[in-house]
Order: C-alpha cells, then sequence, then structure tokens
C-alpha cells in the first residue's frame, strides 16, 4: 500500500539541508519529490565528506555521507537554470507539481523568472515554500546564513553548554544541525498544512520559512521563563531549568541520565536509592523545592548513585517507573534492542554500493505504511525519465 502522500509530486529545488530535510520527509511518506541540482555539479552537500560511500568493491564513490543522510527516495535530474531551456524546465515541473521547496537567497529565483507570482501563474494550485536564513523581509532577508551562526544569534547556544566559570564552560552548539532539521519540521508541516488549505480553497500558498524565526521559536520554556521572569535563563549543563532531578550522574563503571519528571517519580526514586526519607523531606519533597535547593539534593545523589553500574541502575529505576537511561554513543545506539524492534535502520538498495544504510522516518502509519526502497540518488540519475515524461529531450536540460 503507497504512503499517505502518493498522491502527491514535490518540486525540490533546494539544497544544503534545510530543505532537502523536508523532501526527504514529504518522500518518505510516498510523495514523488524530484530534486533538481545544478548541471555537473549538484547539491553542495555531495562533497561535503569525507565520509563517502564505498561502492560495492569497496573503492571510495562521490556519494558523501552528509548528503546520502538528507536525501532519500527522491529523483535526481540536473539542469542548468541560468539558461532557458533549464528555467523553461522548471516551469514545466512547476506546471505538474503540488509542492516547490526552495532555498535561493531571497528575489534570486525571480529574478529567473521563478518566482512565486510567475509560477502561480502557471500553475494557480502550487504550494510554493521558500526557505531563507531571516525570511523574505526584513532588514537582513538578503543575508546568507548557515545553521551553526543562527544557533547562535537565536539564543540557543546561550542556554546549551556548560555553565560560565567551569571546566569546559561556555556557549555551545547542539551536536546535529539542529536549525537545519526544525526549519525542514516546520515546512514540512507548513506545506501539509497548505495541502489541506487548499482542498477547501482551491488555492496554492507561498509559505515563508526563515531559519532565525525557527530559531527564535525552538526557545519554548527557556524563551517563556524569561519572558515570565525577566531572569535570563543561563547555561546549566544538562541541569533542566525547571524540573529536577535531571541531570548526568556518575555511576560505578560511567555515567546515566535521570529524568525524573514528577513529584510521584521522585518518591519511587528515592525508595530505588534507598533513601525514601528524602521525598519526605520539605526541601524536596516538591519539584519547586527540589529546584530551589537543587546543590544539596545533587550531593546526596551523587553519592547514593555511586556504588552500581549502569545497567544495574538502568534496569532498577526501568522497574520502578523512573525514567533514566545510559549515554550511547551512535553506534550503541543502533544496537539498542527497541530502536532495532522499531527497525529504524534499514538496508536500502543502491546503484553503486549495493545497499546503503539509512535512518528511516520515524512514523508509522496503520492504513498506509511507508516504504524505503529509494536510495539517495546519483547526480542526474532521472534526468532523461523526467524529462522524458515531460515530452522534452535531454537537450533541454
Amino acid at each position: 500500500m503507497p504512503g499517505p502522500l502518493s498522491h502527491i509530486r514535490v518540486l525540490d529545488l533546494s539544497r544544503i539541508m534545510a530543505g532537502p530535510w523536508c523532501g526527504q520527509i514529504l518522500a518518505d511518506l510516498g510523495a514523488d519529490v524530484i530534486k533538481v541540482e545544478r548541471l555537473g555539479a549538484g547539491d553542495d552537500t555531495r562533497r561535503w565528506g569525507p565520509p563517502f560511500l564505498k561502492d560495492s568493491e569497496g573503492n571510495t564513490t562521490k556519494e558523501a555521507g552528509y548528503y546520502l543522510s538528507v536525501n532519500r527516495g527522491k529523483r535526481s535530474v540536473e539542469l542548468d537554470l541560468k539558461s532557458e531551456e533549464g528555467r523553461n524546465v522548471v516551469r514545466a515541473l512547476a506546471r505538474e507539481s503540488d509542492i516547490l521547496l526552495e532555498n535561493f537567497k531571497t528575489g534570486t529565483l525571480g529574478r529567473m523568472g521563478l518566482g512565486y507570482d510567475d509560477l502561480k501563474e502557471v500553475n494557480p494550485r502550487l504550494i510554493y515554500a521558500s526557505v531563507t536564513g531571516f525570511g523574505l523581509s526584513g532588514p537582513q532577508a538578503n543575508d546568507a546564513a548557515y545553521d551553526f551562526m543562527i544557533q547562535g544569534m537565536g539564543g540557543l547556544m546561550s542556554v546549551t553548554g556548560g555553565p560560565d566559570g567551569e571546566p569546559g564552560g561556555g556557549p555551545q552548539k547542539v551536536g546535529v544541525p539542529i536549525i537545519d532539521i526544525m526549519t525542514g519540521m516546520y515546512t514540512a508541516i507548513g506545506t501539509l498544512a497548505a495541502l489541506a488549505n487548499r482542498d477547501q480553497t482551491g488555492k496554492g500558498d507561498h509559505i515563508d520559512i526563515a531559519m532565525l524565526d525557527v530559531s527564535v521559536a525552538m526557545l519554548a520554556n527557556q524563551a517563556m521563563n524569561y519572558l515570565v521572569s525577566g531572569q535570563k535563563p543561563v547555561r546549566r549543563g544538562n541541569r533542566h531549568p525547571n524540573i529536577q532531578p535531571q541531570n548526568v550522574y556518575p555511576v560505578k563503571d560511567g555515567f546515566i541520565v535521570l529524568a525524573v519528571g514528577n513529584d510521584g517519580q521522585f518518591v519511587k526514586f528515592c525508595e530505588v536509592i534507598g533513601q525514601p526519607a528524602l521525598s519526605d523531606d520539605p526541601k524536596f519533597a516538591t519539584n519547586a523545592a527540589r529546584v530551589e535547593n537543587l546543590e544539596e539534593l545533587e550531593a546526596l545523589l551523587i553519592a547514593a548513585l555511586a556504588d552500581r553500574t549502569i545497567t544495574e541502575w538502568c534496569e532498577a529505576f526501568a522497574a520502578a517507573g523512573v525514567p533514566s537511561g545510559p549515554i550511547n554513543t551512535i553506534d550503541r545506539v543502533f544496537e539498542e534492542p527497541q530502536v532495532k524492534h522499531r527497525q529504524m535502520l534499514r538496508d536500502i538498495p543502491h546503484p553503486l554500493s549495493g545497499t546503503v544504510k539509512q535512518v528511516v522516518s520515524p512514523m508509522n502509519f496503520l492504513n498506509a505504511p511507508l516504504s524505503f526502497d529509494k536510495a539517495p540518488p546519483l547526480l542526474g540519475e532521472h534526468t532523461e525519465e523526467v524529462l522524458q515524461a515531460l515530452g522534452l529531450g535531454e537537450t533541454q536540460a
């Protein structure tokens, strides 16, 4: 059975991460995603290595791991958008597409005659999503942006990392391009909402998604903590600003993560560590009290947790319903029994390597299950078939 978007075609003019992440989500959901790439060069991320994929004989290919992480399920078409022939192909594809994704600098596609106002004349039902660093309006609308700089500008790095004055303290970026990923997620949500609205109105739309806006929106409870209190949130390392105990704690053979989320869980936690009286102490009985008296509480917890192993503690806490876990390296993530059971890692056929491993979508549908059978495409792999379907020859590219 096809995925829930098997009736949808997406024209993906985006590159790097944010736009392609959205395109991959839509492809995972069953959409036919046609990725338009620069003639002879392709997406920048094709060169963002090492590592590069090995072919079936062990030779290094030109397929970078970064590119392979964000382009599954698409068809690749090479076009020269500087030529009128290439632009005509885009217009022909837009005429038959439901969604267009682009992350060119503001105004670039408009100057090519491929802006929203141009293409809605070709297809009034087209949903045109523009993904930029700063949005289509405002004093920085024409500026370029990358995930790292937006993590800084948008406040995320001010609350990520160890406290100032401690060894290793200072601002830190998140270990994955989280702004790009979340921008792709917001773009996917926006395009799906526009599809639902189109079903009611018959009209397409132009969606304006800015990485900086996404970064500000992601501040979530940290932003509201400031707006409520007037106090600027600070970096606390692994400590949660509102809920305790939540931190990384040393144990006999390493570290565990504890995420005690409410007073009931704290009662059970105290029983497991052999100190039930802690949950009756007025200094620790409520979450607010634990936040206020965290330094004293953590000293007690560090001492109590020191004598048992990661496995022993995690099993004991799981039996009591207290959230805890190990700090897995990436290789150990894929060895987790639950991750294996959920089949989050799949092998997909690939024309060069035989198969390529992919971390697949976490979405599961009972009535429209997802399939993962299309690897990230080679550059221009589908140019001929797409142009032939349009009634055009390769000379049009």
